[in-house]
């Protein structure tokens, strides 16, 4: 048997940590790590299996063979195999093979703490480490200034995979994106990036959402440090990086943290609390301590290693119900006898502590689907500690709204106006998101009603209300174009689109909206509190328009804005306003330059008319399905 030299990473405080729960840089003590052993190179591994009877090292460099290399089981009951193992090399190919206490089950596993895997359909993890030198210092010493909760939150949310095709069906790298999106992503005028999930998952189908690779970022694209470059190059745009987490579910392969040494190590082992019947997949046991501590080591990676500003956590709403998707019988009630999930709740709020309190300037947004309370106020006043919640009744409601025709709206007023009964209950991003665009949903312009003009005029219509709406902002790739098919992942965007003037028109919307915000503080700078936000007029249904203001810190960055949702041109609209000072018009979603009719006045002068409770009040000429800014 080749040799395996004792060695460790580990010190008796690590351990402790580890055991209890408690530490949260794990990728830098398991996995695989190149090292020196008395004057030998090699690699050393690190794997925790602790219902293992043997584990072995099996690659490239010993053919597989699983009585080569088996490493040392540490003496401190943590469950912790280990060894050096010399001329093991950067780019080998390499796996564990375990042979259980538990019914003599065998199981050959990826490494949980891969830094770079075998590109799909191939399973094996490889040895990686490789210097980078990071160039975003500028960046990260004022990100705090770019991604505080009172600025701009403009979010471009992306597939990597079917962005953009070369040749129309090769995908684009990570340093092809880091040229292309990038410059893409600037031009339009987004604040963030979000990537859906980058981490290695092996089913293409599953968009990335049912991972093996926790930390390595798939290899279909490149390598890590090519995907180090990515994130600079948009930082160096100013642009900031939230990346796709999902620490509520993981899929079954045999490769996979499944079943990993013959025990539910990683799973509940209760199917009532360990298996996700819609997704076909398992759930993580958040009331192990050892789980809880690779995953927040997980979220602290790809913000330590990686620099990314933000993590958006996936399914946040299966994690914190034990009836999530589950008939009477199916599930077990709490401690309490109520349905809520403590074991994550409590995983949730450590994990936001941790990673607010280590890194400056990142923010965390949970995609939570419920009412349940809290989820983006701070763990010390009981929340969940999130720094945004996506706010998916808005998105519902919207789309209902707006698919209806609009000689029928004005009877559902109240479905776009209710978002502003809960607006400010939490810390809410209004998001148009991949969900939004498939299994028959049809693309946001096939969504809208009417002939091809109506159609993209409520297009423009419902981003401008959007836009103007209170909350950060997240728009699905295709959707700024005016994508007409509905998102599929394998295939390109329909980038051709963009030289028709009404998808060109749509794409100049956005640019604009997305300079609007960023440059009007009204905007952003309480978008999260209800000072930020009054009505002028939210019941009007006989002409289906909304009029309503938006605040900033200062009085004079004001705006009001007037939404008409039918296609017929409103004349002489009367609106109450709070200032005698002329208004300019700032955005008209019905300008020529987009395709529409351009109908609209460019200043308006108030007259001391009282209307809408307001003493001085002014007549717009309202587009038809438009929406106008002034200020």
């Amino acid at each position: 048997m080749s040799k395996v030299v004792a060695h460790s990473f580990f010190t008796e405080f690590d351990i402790n940590l580890f055991k209890s729960g408690k530490h949260f840089r794990l990728y830098d003590k398991l996995g695989s790590h190149l090292t020196e052993k008395d004057g030998a190179t090699g690699t050393y591994f690190a794997v925790w299996a602790p219902t293992a009877q043997s584990v072995s090292v099996i690659g490239d460099f010993n053919f597989w063979d699983g009585k080569e290399h088996q490493l040392n089981v540490r003496w401190d009951a943590s469950g912790i195999w280990e060894g050096f193992i010399p001329d093991v090399k950067k780019g080998d190919k390499y796996k564990y093979k375990i042979h259980s206490h538990n019914n003599d089950i065998w199981t050959e596993k990826a490494d949980p703490f891969a830094r770079y895997c075998e590109q799909p359909p191939n399973t094996a993890s490889v040895v990686w480490e490789a210097p980078y030198t990071w160039k975003d210092k500028a960046w990260m010493e004022t990100r705090e200034q770019h991604n505080a909760l009172d600025k701009p939150y403009s979010v471009y949310e992306v597939h990597l995979g079917s962005w953009k095709k070369k040749n129309g069906w090769e995908f684009l790298t990570y340093t092809e994106m880091a040229d292309e999106l990038v410059n893409y992503v600037s031009d339009m005028g987004f604040t963030h990036v979000e990537f859906m999930p980058v981490m290695e998952y092996p089913f293409d189908p599953s968009w990335g959402y049912q991972l093996t690779g926790y930390f390595a970022p798939t290899s279909r694209f490149g390598t890590p440090e090519e995907f180090k470059i990515l994130v600079d190059k948009f930082h160096e745009k100013g642009i900031g990086v939230i990346l796709d987490w999902v620490p509520s579910h993981f899929p079954e392969d045999a490769h996979g943290l499944g079943f990993f040494d013959g025990s539910h190590l990683y799973e509940h082992p209760d199917r009532r609390r360990g298996y996700h019947p819609d997704w076909k997949s398992l759930i993580f046991n958040y009331g192990r301590n050892e789980v809880r501590a690779f995953l927040i080591s997980n979220a602290v990676f790809w913000l330590d290693q990686f620099h990314v500003d933000g993590l958006r956590v996936d399914a946040v709403a299966s994690m914190l119900y034990l009836d999530y998707s589950r008939e009477d019988g199916e599930w077990e009630p709490n401690m309490y006898g109520n349905n809520e999930n403590l074991e994550a709740m409590s995983f949730l709020r450590e994990m936001n502590t941790e990673i607010y309190a280590s890194f400056k300037g990142i923010q965390t947004i949970a995609e939570e689907s419920t009412a349940f309370n809290g989820v983006s106020k701070p763990v010390d006043l009981g929340g969940l500690g999130f720094g945004m919640k996506w706010m998916m009744g808005w998105m519902h409601d919207t789309l209902e709204f707006f698919k209806k025709e609009p000689i029928h709206r004005s009877y559902d007023l109240n479905k776009i106006t209710f978002s502003m009964t809960y607006a400010f209950t939490e810390n809410f991003m209004l998001p148009f998101s991949h969900d939004e665009v498939v299994y028959g949903k049809n693309s946001l312009l096939y969504r809208m009603p009417g002939d091809e003009w109506q159609r993209f005029a409520n297009l423009r219509l419902l981003y401008g209300y959007m836009f103007t709406h209170p909350g950060g902002n997240l728009l699905f790739m295709g959707a700024e174009f005016g994508q007409s098919s509905e998102w599929n992942f394998q295939e390109s965007l329909d980038w051709h689109l963009t030289q028709y003037d009404y998808h060109s028109g749509i794409q100049e919307v956005i640019k604009d909206l997305n300079k609007l915000y960023r440059n009007n503080p009204a905007l952003y700078e309480k978008q999260f509190s209800p000072d930020g936000f009054e009505w002028i007029e939210h019941n009007d249904q006989e002409n289906t328009v909304l009029t309503y203001i938006r605040k900033g810190k200062e009085p004079k960055d004001d705006l009001i804005i007037a939404c008409n949702f039918t296609p017929v041109p409103r004349e002489n609209y009367r609106v109450g306003v709070p200032k005698t000072s002329q208004l300019k018009l700032i955005f008209n979603s019905d300008d020529t330059k987009y395709s529409g009719s351009g109908v609209a006045k460019k200043t308006l002068k108030p007259t001391a008319k009282e209307w809408n409770g307001r003493k001085q009040s002014v007549t717009i000429t309202l587009p038809p399905l438009g929406v106008l800014i002034y200020k």
